[in-house]
């Protein structure tokens, strides 16, 4: 297994591992943790990608990743969850 696998792989896990704990109520989408994911597992998906010269998906995944950092600087300090 290559570099770039374990990277993407880690990603994705990290992203559905949010995923999966928002749908069953775990995290709430609103929280600092489900942004926190989101960014970190995007940011990796998209360093894979670029690692492979997969652009595409470098876009995609850097404006999720973006989105998900917007997300977690909003999120009000305090919030835990």
């Amino acid at each position: 297994m290559k570099l770039s696998d374990i990277i993407a792989s880690t990603g994705v896990i990290i992203l559905l591992v949010a995923f999966l704990l928002n749908l069953y109520k775990k995290l709430p989408a609103q929280s600092r943790w489900y942004s926190g994911m989101n960014f970190v597992g995007a940011g990796l998906c998209g360093f894979s990608s670029y690692m492979i010269s997969f652009y595409p998906f470098v876009i995609l995944e850097g404006i999720w990743a973006a989105f998900a950092l917007a997300s977690f600087i909003k999120v009000p300090r305090g919030t835990s969850e």
